[in-house]
């Protein structure tokens, strides 16, 4: 009851959401728990989980690609990928249809983020369209759909977010995996909105004429803007740098095309771009730290282990514990925030996933994420409905109304994701030497079962590994600190292993 009246009162009174989930989880601690004698251990309890984020190399690439994705935007990225799309696909039936999917595909490769791709083409594309002659609000509804394709397309922060918040879990799973597990959803979703876009395009809207100087022009202009994605998927991909790295590259590549190449930045620009993704990745890294802290109040209340008993005690099996999954992700995505409900309940859901329904984590990972982006669709509390509402000067329910049909298509490739799962881990099982097709555990039993012929669980394992680092830890101790650095090839692997102008602020990821 006090948790519930402390959310109240401070939504109430207009605290920013980090204040709201960090009061909160204080006092589940308080209520809950008999662990809380002082504050000083409540301080630990939230504290501690924030120095193991900042630990993890996955966490590096978060702020990094935030302020890549605000220098792109403030460079004029978006411009130069829209003309080049338009230039290429105009012509065709939907044409400035699939122009937009295309451009928000390849921008929210740049951004990684939703909100900020629907800003930076839809502002472009809604009113070329509807000056196309297309409805507006097929126009608005497509434009925020295919936004939200930054789930999706890696560096997606939510694909990230989720690899952080199921990091200490069973359902563990490698962000570098989740980026390449999602390009296929991603090329599938962009798929049906392009043919959407062309059963549309037949009736309506005008098609524009094929212009090959123009199309050379606007690739000349937009080749350093589409270098990037291609960089940065190519990399990390083959396995060249992992996604910490990949963030360093995208802000190095960032920075040098927009302020030495097309010198559309300078100092004073690249600065506030800068503060502007500052404040953001500063509200977002109090509310990873804040949730963090909720995933070590799970286990202590023991709500996996209930949750668990309830879904083993009704017996409804894998196909039945996906459907009530979604289900209740598409819910939630629909009244809280994706990151939110990321970090909440990512590190609740995907444990059982693979326990106890032998559903593999990556394959559990891209659903959720799917499910994250419907949630930006999804009224009452969708997030890019609310941003297109603003940035287009529409009334809510309109949006509402606009965006159905794209939420119904978004929906029908979840129900295609969940139960192939090819779709997800084909990609992933070539990267691991497997058969590309894997079918869905229709009796819980899980694919690739070889790989796990021990029968050691996730748990176990990591148990082992625990004792053997901790073990070897104490000889390495006593070997004194010459031991680490015998080579100058081991010095750097440890060395690496430390290591349109749009506002961000107030927009959520």
């Amino acid at each position: 009851m006090i948790v519930v009246l402390i959310i109240v009162a401070l939504a109430l009174i207009g605290a920013p959401l980090f204040v709201i989930v960090g009061g909160a989880t204080g006092a589940a601690f308080i209520e809950f728990t008999r662990e809380i004698h002082s504050f000083g251990d409540l301080g630990a309890k939230l504290i501690n989980p924030f120095e193991s984020l900042m630990g993890k190399d996955a966490f590096l690439a978060v702020p990094l690609f935030i302020a890549s994705g605000a220098i792109m935007t403030e460079g004029g990225m978006a411009r130069r990928l829209v003309d080049l799309a338009r230039a290429a696909l105009g012509w065709l039936p939907g044409g400035l249809g699939i122009t937009a999917v295309f451009a928000c595909m390849v921008f929210a490769a740049i951004t990684g983020s939703s909100p900020v791709t629907l800003i930076a083409v839809g502002s472009i594309m809604f009113p070329a369209m509807v000056r196309g002659g297309y409805p507006e609000n097929f126009s608005l509804g497509l434009v925020m759909t295919a936004g939200s394709l930054g789930c999706l397309v890696m560096p997606s922060l939510i694909l990230m977010i989720y690899a952080l918040a199921v990091s200490m879990s069973a359902g563990g799973v490698e962000s570098q995996d989740m980026f390449v597990a999602s390009f296929l959803p991603a090329v599938g979703v962009a798929a049906i909105l392009c043919a959407y876009s062309v059963v549309v395009g037949l009736r309506h809207g005008k098609r524009e004429q094929f212009d090959g100087k123009r199309l050379a022009t606007a690739a000349r202009e937009g080749v350093w803007a589409m270098g990037l994605p291609v960089l940065v998927v190519v990399g990390i991909y083959t396995g060249e740098f992992p996604p910490f790295k990949a963030g360093a590259v995208a802000f190095v590549y960032a920075l040098i095309v927009t302020t030495v190449i097309h010198r559309e930045l300078g100092p004073r620009r690249v600065i506030t771009a800068l503060a502007n993704a500052g404040r953001l990745m500063g509200m977002l890294i109090l509310i990873i730290a804040f949730t963090f802290g909720i995933n070590k109040l799970v286990p202590l209340v023991g709500v996996e282990e209930k949750l668990t008993g309830f879904l083993t005690d009704n017996d409804i099996g894998p196909i039945g514990f996906m459907l009530l999954v979604n289900l209740f992700l598409i819910v939630v995505g629909a009244l809280m925030d994706s990151v939110s409900a990321t970090l909440v309940f990512a590190p609740i859901l995907a444990p059982i996933a693979v326990n106890t329904y032998g559903i593999d984590p990556v394959h559990f990972g891209v659903v959720f994420v799917v499910n994250m982006e419907i949630g930006y669709l999804a009224p009452p509390v969708a997030t890019n409905l609310f941003v297109a509402a603003a940035l287009f000067k529409k009334p809510f329910g309109q949006v509402s109304r606009a965006i159905l049909p794209g939420l119904g298509l978004t929906t029908l490739a979840l129900m295609i994701f969940i139960f192939v799962p090819t779709c997800s881990k084909g990609l992933v099982n070539l990267q691991r030497g497997d058969a590309f097709y894997e079918s869905f555990p229709w009796d819980g039993t899980p694919q690739h079962a070889a790989k796990k012929a021990t029968g050691a669980d996730l748990g176990e394992i990591s148990e082992e590994a625990s004792k053997e680092a901790i073990e070897q830890g104490k000889q390495l101790n006593e070997m004194g600190d010459d031991y680490y650095f015998q080579n100058d090839d081991e010095a750097n692997e440890a060395d690496a292993g430390v290591e349109g102008e749009v506002d961000l602020e107030g927009v959520q990821l």
